[in-house]
């Protein structure tokens, strides 16, 4: 079964088996250190209490405190917050920043609840992890459905709790709380920083590509805007509700404003309307998913066209697909390295945060790319050299320094 979690299962049992782990080893890997799952009431604005299910998973921290976004999502359960948290703790590995893995969540449709309701469930989230969290031990962020204003409500509740200033607890806040400057655009821009290091390698002309991207949210929005301004054609999007494609190219900024102005991108004219199971095998040079996990699967990865795929968003392809894809001689360029660059410039605003002095984005984004084509370098040459895929080489060095930080502690 395709859930997140064994697909993760899959990778890292395949990983082990290249590096020699022992049972234990391999067994520390397979499970988190701690699962953390509560209950959180709501007093709605109709006057009705309502519950949610609050988690938080702690997945490992032998290289550093855990890591990871917090989500606000109806299928926001244990078993994706669980693989969520182990991919969180590979990807600050492949990037080598000084943090484990963890990931959190609250199963909710923020799309029914009101801002004022959001900022309940924020505060009660807070006061439920309060002493699973802090800037040594567990720092939260953004994810799915959860905003620098939310991550202000928890910072807030956090620190009236304990009484104490503490920024660094969280990442992903407002400018104005301590927040990095270039973290909005640093998960698409970290991926474009990859994707041009790929081209170079596979001695491709930069821009004139064509390129299809699956979420016209955050990240998928600001990477279709930066690959456009560097020349490449976009010629599909989409967000929840379709897509768009269009062989001549579409202006990133002008179908944002009609996805803001009439609620999709589905609205713009002298498109042709796509779904988003379409828009994965259209025609283009590069696709980018950036939405939900488990879109690229064994019934349509056959149908595929695209000879890069650079995934933006978490665990977008299956295992089985991974398979197809590299007989077909797709490259797959991993979600715990294409999306780095979010984490990457989150661990930056946690050291500002701790020094107290804050960086302009040119310093932010000169300090991201060396960081970004490092790992790339370091996971194709390992690719190359192993004959194995991407993914493969960047599961394989990151559980190597994992498991190397558990047995200089003596947890293995």
């Amino acid at each position: 079964m395709n859930t997140p979690f064994n697909n993760y299962l899959t990778n890292l049992e395949k990983a082990a088996k290249i590096l020699n782990l022992s049972e234990k080893e391999t067994a520390a890997l397979r499970e988190p250190n701690k699962v953390i799952e509560k209950k959180i009431s709501v007093a709605l604005d109709s006057g009705e209490q309502k519950e949610f299910n609050a988690y938080r998973v702690q997945f490992n921290n032998a290289r550093g405190p855990y890591k990871g976004g917090i989500r606000f999502h109806p299928a926001a359960d244990i078993s994706e917050v669980k693989a969520l948290a182990a991919l969180m703790a590979v990807k600050c590995a492949t990037v080598n920043i000084p943090f484990g893995g963890g990931k959190g969540g609250v199963q909710c449709n923020p799309k029914e609840l009101s801002a004022g309701e959001l900022e309940k469930v924020a505060r009660a989230w807070a006061r439920a992890m309060a002493d699973d969290i802090g800037v040594d031990k567990d720092i939260p962020a953004p994810d799915v459905y959860t905003t620098p204003e939310i991550m202000a409500y928890i910072l807030d509740e956090y620190e009236k709790i304990k009484g104490r200033s503490e920024p660094g607890l969280i990442t992903g806040k407002p400018i104005d709380l301590g927040g990095s400057l270039g973290r909005g655009t640093a998960t698409a821009q970290g991926a474009v920083y990859v994707l041009e290091e790929l081209i170079k390698m596979l001695g491709k002309e930069q821009g004139q590509l064509t390129v299809a991207i699956q979420g016209f949210g955050n990240a998928g929005y600001f990477a279709a805007n930066i690959l456009h301004n560097l020349g490449y054609k976009i010629v599909a999007v989409s967000d929840s509700k379709g897509g768009i494609y269009n062989a001549t190219g579409l202006n990133p900024v002008e179908i944002m404003k009609i996805k803001e102005e009439q609620g999709s991108v589905t609205n713009a004219a002298g498109a042709q309307i796509i779904t988003n199971e379409e828009i994965l095998t259209c025609d283009c040079d590069i696709l980018i998913p950036a939405a939900l996990d488990n879109q690229i699967r064994e019934d349509n990865t056959a149908a595929v066209k695209a000879g890069i795929i650079l995934e933006i968003s978490n665990g977008p392809t299956t295992p089985a697909a991974d398979k197809i894809l590299r007989e077909k001689g797709v490259v797959v360029v991993p979600d715990v390295l294409a999306n780095a660059g979010g984490v990457t410039v989150s661990y930056f605003e946690w050291v500002q945060n701790r020094m107290g002095y804050y960086w302009t984005e040119e310093e932010v984004f000169a300090k991201l790319k060396p960081i970004m084509v490092k790992a790339f370098q370091d996971i194709w040459r390992f690719a190359e050299e192993k004959k194995i895929a991407l993914r493969d080489a960047a599961f394989i060095l990151a559980v190597e320094r994992i498991v190397k930080a558990m047995r200089l502690r003596g947890r293995v």
